[in-house]
């Protein structure tokens, strides 16, 4: 993200600025110089409006559509508002419960990503999305390995106490339960409690170096154990959000052209980008907010992209928040996505 520029105001630029901004993001209309100058706090006629609105227009912070004399916020005039003139406050005590009795630690972790980006999209009227905890950084507990005919095993691994991975793997012989359950006591005993990314390296690095000092057991475990762990375990970005109330965008009159309907809804059909904008976040300290273009991809140049980062006893895990158009009601999202964030947190502590 770019740095923005600096703009410095009077302090009737500054109020004419939010009461404009105010006024297109509750009535999503554009807004005259008439109507600005009846609003509480202005005490200069409709003709000194227009002259205020038209210096904010030559900084790149106003603009007229082309059917009205009218004027509405650009992306540089939102995040002048989002920075300097937003006042927020935090969630009422009856949504912050509401989102606490959602949030059920009961639920694994898949269940609670989901309540928390349908909460989301739900609430904002607007596209939900939570990143999914990279796989391969969670701990592996135990591995079991069962045999099965045509020269194929069953691979039992136990991440959690509600989350176990099964898979079959085709092996080049077949092998007794005895020597399988010898397999998986060795690698239980080697790599119980390190993350799943850790064993793969360990036994990429294995099966690279020379073997003329390993025993034809080990070498074979190494070979079955590469199965399991290798390559083909790693992550697809597919697989790694989760995207709740896209259809939510369509009732936005901003993102009403085809084109950028049809634009926005490949992007999130490919997640690829906006996972990386995601990603992006997972680092930041507290909320964070890509406007228009700031997010860096054209798809979603005339939305805002509202994000938080969740985490268990100080490990970042992943993000979440919303997008929507970039009139959007700051003052309730930003807010709603902080608590959600840090609720989605206390949730999967209590789960660990």
């Amino acid at each position: 993200m770019t740095a923005n520029p600096v703009y410095e105001f009077t302090e009737r630029e500054q109020h004419i600025l939010k009461l404009l901004v105010d006024y297109y993001i509750e009535q999503g209309t554009p807004v005259g110089s008439r109507t600005l100058s009846k609003m509480p706090g202005i005490d200069i006629s409709a003709a000194s409006v227009r002259n205020v609105m038209g210096d904010l227009e030559r900084m790149g912070l106003l603009k007229s559509p082309h059917t009205s004399a009218g004027r509405i916020p650009t992306s540089a005039a939102f995040r002048v508002f989002v920075d300097n003139l937003l006042e927020v406050e935090p969630p009422d005590d009856s949504t912050v419960d509401h989102i606490r009795g959602l949030l059920d630690p009961s639920l694994n972790d898949q269940g609670l990503l989901s309540v928390a980006s349908n909460y989301l999209s739900g609430f904002t009227k607007m596209a939900g999305m939570v990143t999914v905890p990279r796989r391969d950084e969670k701990p592996l507990q135990q591995v079991e390995f069962l045999p099965l005919s045509d020269r194929r095993v069953l691979v039992i691994l136990i991440i959690s106490d509600t989350e176990v991975q099964n898979r079959i793997i085709h092996v080049e012989r077949d092998y007794s339960k005895d020597e399988l359950s010898e397999f998986a006591r060795e690698l239980n005993e080697e790599y119980l409690g390190k993350p799943l990314n850790e064993v793969r390296d360990k036994l990429r690095k294995d099966l690279e170096r020379t073997r003329v000092n390993m025993s034809q057991s080990m070498q074979r475990m190494i070979d079955v154990a590469g199965q399991v762990f290798g390559p083909e375990d790693s992550d697809d970005e597919q697989d790694s959000m989760m995207l709740a109330g896209e259809i939510n965008l369509m009732d936005h009159a901003e993102l009403g052209d085809v084109s950028k309907l049809r634009d926005l809804f490949d992007a999130f059909a490919q997640k690829r980008d906006i996972f990386h904008l995601l990603e992006r976040s997972v680092s930041a300290d507290g909320v964070q907010i890509f406007i228009g273009r700031e997010s860096g991809y054209d798809a979603l140049g005339a939305c805002s992209v509202v994000t938080a980062p969740y985490q268990i006893n100080g490990k970042l895990l992943g993000v979440l928040g919303v997008v929507g158009p970039t009139r959007m009601s700051y003052a309730q999202v930003i807010p709603v996505v902080d608590v959600t964030s840090k609720l989605l947190s206390a949730a999967l502590k209590l789960r660990s």
